[in-house]
């Protein structure tokens, strides 16, 4: 069966992690995605490379896309997009604001080659504003919207260290790839497209949720994860959200309501007296007690394997889950009873076993049809749909628009 976007065409000029993840999902769906790539490539290609061009990285963000290799700086490869434009959906940009209308991939320039296209920019701090010239990627995102203050990572020296993976950078290719189905949806409307912009900023800052917010009547609230939170005492005294070892492994439990706090206790045996009377949290005894409840807990799940806990657990209504390492979830029964292992060719890498499709629909499936492309693997192909001769092609070679 067809996916959901079938028949809809995609040019993504994009590297790195955020507009790359987008694209690939929308070809999940069923896009075709032709990805624009400079000569030498997409940098991922070359991040800890097990083949010339070819990284672990790139490979898990640009499957179900053909690739093209164009050296946008020539005016003859612009010429190519400018003939590919007109007939396609969407077209996804992941630079900084000043560089498409120099590689002459900017809105106004292709909207009026085709007035139906879906302009998806992306950048880092915004089209507008002091610091919009800025590059940045996830590590920056993360420092100046506070999540990496938020997100409570300490080194030695007390130094902020960012949230892994690239929560930013993932995320907002998520927020990228909704967007452009919400533009699609616009368009069966009114007919004409539009342009479209998301931010690493913007996404930071949504992770945060009532972190970043302020109200005239409501208290501020803490700083989840922030230094103070994150220190060895706050985190003693939060027995009900955490992970603790047990006989031979860890586990995870996450209690945020006082009826499964309860249950937990019960679960395990330890009295907290803090579900028969009500102890103001910031007092000594609510300290104390908090810490005492802990330190018993910590002990109590020592006695027991993680399995034997996570029977007990369940029983009880808790939730609860092993900690697990995710190289060992390739051969998850839990994971492949969903679907979300999938295994492909590459002509480099040989069999592929990645997360499929996160998006899973009935009557439209979402599938993988392509391994991702290696370096200008469709130049010919692709040209050639958009009525390029094979002399044209040969000549383009030569005069390097073309690579590979």
């Amino acid at each position: 069966m067809a996916g959901a976007l079938e028949g809809v065409k995609v040019l993504e000029f994009s590297e790195m992690i955020a507009a790359p993840f987008a694209g690939m999902h929308l070809g999940d769906m069923g896009a075709d995605v032709i990805k624009v790539e400079p000569p030498e490539g997409d940098p991922w290609r070359h991040g800890v490379e097990f083949a010339p061009n070819e990284s672990k990285t790139f490979l898990s963000l640009n499957r179900n896309k053909r690739g093209i290799t164009l050296d946008l700086k020539q005016p003859e490869a612009q010429e190519i997009v400018h003939r590919i434009v007109p007939s396609m959906d969407i077209v996804v940009v992941n630079y900084r604001p000043d560089v498409p209308k120099r590689l002459g991939i900017d809105y106004e320039t292709l909207s009026a080659l085709n007035p139906r296209l879906i302009y998806l920019q992306n950048t880092a701090m915004g089209g507008r504003g002091e610091h919009s010239h800025r590059p940045g990627y996830d590590l920056i995102a993360q420092a100046v919207t506070g999540l990496m203050v938020t997100g409570g990572r300490l080194d030695l020296d007390g130094v902020p260290m960012p949230l892994t993976p690239a929560i930013g950078d993932y995320a907002t290719g998520l927020i990228i790839a909704m967007a452009a189905c919400a533009a699609l949806f616009e368009r069966e409307r009114s007919g004409v497209g539009q342009k479209v912009d998301t931010t690493l900023l913007g996404t930071s800052l949504a992770l945060q949720i009532a972190t970043f917010m302020r109200t005239e009547i409501a208290t501020p609230p803490p700083t989840e994860g922030s230094a103070s939170s994150a220190s060895p005492e706050a985190r003693a005294m939060n027995a009900y959200y955490r992970v603790y070892r047990t006989k031979d492994s860890m586990i995870a439990v996450a209690c945020l309501t006082p009826i499964l706090r309860r249950k937990m206790a019960e679960a395990l045996g330890v009295v907290d007296v803090r579900h028969e009377r009500k102890i103001p949290r910031d007092s000594d005894e609510g300290r104390e007690t908090a810490l005492q409840f802990t330190a018993a807990a910590i002990e109590r799940f020592l006695e027991k394997t993680t399995a034997e806990w996570l029977a007990d657990l369940d029983a009880a209504g808790v939730p609860a889950g092993p900690v697990n390492n995710v190289i060992d979830l390739l051969d998850d029964p839990q994971v492949l009873a969903n679907d979300l292992v999938v295994d492909y060719q590459h002509p480099v890498a040989g069999t592929v076993s990645m997360v499929g499709p996160i998006i899973q629909m009935a009557n439209t499936p979402t599938s993988v049809r392509r391994p991702p492309p290696t370096l200008g693997q469709h130049n010919g192909e692709v040209l050639a749909e958009f009525g390029y001769s094979a002399e044209e092609i040969d000549k383009l070679r030569e005069v390097g628009a073309l690579a590979h």
